[in-house]
């Protein structure tokens, strides 16, 4: 009898180190699918993202005509697609010369640039840190990872209009499909998180493109009032930079400056001025109303998970670290914050 609890309280212990060593496992090995999957979870991240943009835009028509669903939907697309592509028809000529010009322009203002560092001993010691041999690895080896994409820009971009599209056409197909993976008596709190998450990306998006198209607007005037050759394209580079928190103004002003200091350093100096101030009336102003209305996120925690997935995946870490911060905040509140106070 004795023999027999050994045996069995042996046979217990062994049990329970196999599902120990089986769980590890099984967590080990997902993190490194994981892992190896990111970039590729990121593309799908943002087709989602453009089905909440175009799904957004088929409401709006759905509720101003009352129209069917399925033909909101494909007017949407047409409309979004047509403004582009005459956005671009209209002003592409002018944006070409302008980018081709900006092509030329910057190899010699770095030039000159580096003429008049090399004119004073800061600027020298400056240079020589700058083109040693450790610090060009070192830059070469950060700009290498950070647009390096999944399958190449093209490709990327392709993929995930092409997410897009099929998510926007049938979004219930994959709705419905993702609920069914939970068990029953969660469904129904499974669907209306779901539909939580995409009425707050569709406000985030919608916030995004009029904080997008205020910076591009007040950037084309103050450019133009300052003469800059290149007024429409960098007001167009820093509308579309703007996406990226933080970092995205800071890509803008480079390019900015250095065609700045191809005319004078004054001029640098007031294209300087003139981004910090667009970058503190949208972060101060158009920002702040924007956040009354949706997630509200800490600065420092935008920053953070930039840092993260930027150094993790690339470009595409970077440009959609604040989206998906908003997804792990609502998912946070609604399944662990709520659930733990006494009123959820």
């Amino acid at each position: 009898m004795e023999n027999q609890d050994k045996f069995t309280k042996e046979f217990s212990y062994i049990k329970k180190v196999w599902i120990a060593v089986g769980i590890i496992a099984l967590t080990t090995s997902f993190l490194l699918i994981l892992q190896a999957t990111f970039s590729v979870l990121l593309l799908i991240f943002a087709g989602i993202l453009l089905a909440v943009f175009f799904r957004g835009c088929s409401g709006m028509l759905e509720r101003w005509l009352g129209w069917n669903e399925k033909v909101c939907t494909a007017i949407a697309i047409f409309v979004v697609v047509l403004l582009t592509a005459g956005f671009f028809w209209l002003v592409g000529a002018q944006i070409e010369t302008q980018v081709s010009e900006l092509s030329e322009t910057l190899p010699k203002t770095i030039e000159n640039l580096k003429g008049r560092l090399t004119n004073s001993t800061i600027g020298n010691k400056v240079m020589e840190r700058i083109t040693s041999e450790e610090s060009s690895k070192k830059i070469q080896g950060f700009a290498t990872g950070f647009f390096t994409s999944t399958f190449g820009g093209f490709g990327d971009i392709y993929v995930v209009i092409f997410i897009g599209l099929f998510i926007t056409v049938s979004p219930k197909t994959y709705i419905d499909g993702l609920v069914q993976l939970v068990p029953e008596r969660g469904q129904a709190e499974t669907r209306s998180l779901i539909d939580t998450l995409g009425i707050q990306l569709r406000k985030w998006i919608k916030g995004k493109l009029l904080s997008m198209l205020v910076v591009f607007i007040l950037t084309a005037i103050g450019l133009a009032i300052l003469g800059i050759p290149l007024w429409l394209v960098l007001a167009l580079l820093a509308g579309i930079l703007s996406f990226i928190p933080n970092f995205g103004p800071i890509l803008a002003l480079l390019p900015a400056v250095l065609v700045g200091l191809l005319q004078s350093p004054q001029t640098a100096l007031w294209i300087t001025g003139l981004y910090i101030l667009i970058q503190f009336i949208e972060s101060n102003f158009i920002t702040t109303i924007i956040q009354q209305k949706m997630v509200n996120i800490p600065p420092a925690l935008i920053i953070s998970a930039q840092m993260m997935l930027g150094a993790l995946t690339g470009s595409w870490g970077l440009v959609l670290s604040t989206p998906l911060t908003v997804v792990v905040i609502i998912l946070i509140k609604n399944l662990y914050i709520k659930k733990r106070s006494p009123e959820g």
